[in-house]
């Protein structure tokens, strides 16, 4: 009987360590998705941030930007892409050193080195809404994230106006200029991506190229940069 006893004892005590500890866990290793809020989003996007693939407001709110970053990183370390920050995606991150990775892309705030104006934001929401106004948001803010990486690139204009108009034998570098596009008057959200843009955010880093795969070939892009990742319609190089 008093083994039964220690016995009977014995197991409440497992029992309820164990239920102390799973409480524990999920508590501080919650899976991370979509609309999520929190110290731990955080904790992420700080961590992505660290190393290059989080370019953005830490905000504690996981967003597409945080989700596209997820993606991103999961395709790098072989994971299930799916931008859900589980077990394995969480474990594999935070095992990893806390350094800037070979992605190319820098931490928020870099990109912008050159002092701009309500015009300069004008033209940009401009160029960004004549090229990417069916995309989601981080695709607008990538698209004005290229066009910054060329303004401070000494293989292309230093303007952003010079940018958009540049052309290469007789050819405008971008469509819109072409078609007459680029003169709409664009969205409240292109506005507010361009600022965005400008105030440092770069979701496709050190990006200087992108096309739309289903409108052009993109031939000598693809074979003479590096790629960077995809959003929306858009895939962009460097």
């Amino acid at each position: 009987m008093k083994k039964k006893n220690i016995l009977a004892i014995t197991l409440i005590f497992v029992l309820l360590f164990l239920s102390t500890t799973g409480v524990a866990a999920s508590e501080t290793g919650r899976t991370l998705k979509y609309a999520d809020r929190g110290e731990d989003v955080v904790k992420l996007q700080q961590t992505l941030n660290q190393m290059g693939y989080y370019n953005y407001y830490i905000d504690g709110i996981y967003g597409k930007i945080t989700e596209r970053a997820v993606i991103n990183f999961q395709i790098d370390h072989n994971i299930r892409i799916d931008g859900i920050a589980g077990t394995q995606t969480q474990s594999t991150l935070y095992s990893i050193p806390n350094t800037i990775s070979s992605r190319g892309t820098t931490t928020r705030g870099t990109a912008t080195t050159k002092n701009y104006d309500s015009n300069d934001i004008y033209w940009l929401a401009r160029i960004i809404h004549a090229e990417a106004q069916a995309e989601p948001y981080e695709g607008k803010v990538a698209i004005g994230n290229v066009i910054l990486n060329r303004v401070n690139s000494s293989a292309f204009p230093n303007t952003i106006y010079n940018v958009i108009f540049e052309y290469y034998g007789n050819i405008p570098q971008f469509s819109p200029v072409a078609d007459g596009t680029i003169y709409n008057t664009p969205s409240p959200e292109s506005i507010q991506a361009a600022k965005d843009a400008i105030n440092g955010a770069r979701p496709v880093g050190n990006a200087t190229y992108f096309f739309n795969p289903n409108k052009a070939a993109g031939s000598w892009i693809v074979k003479n940069k590096a790629y960077v990742t995809r959003i929306g319609g858009h895939v962009f190089y460097q």
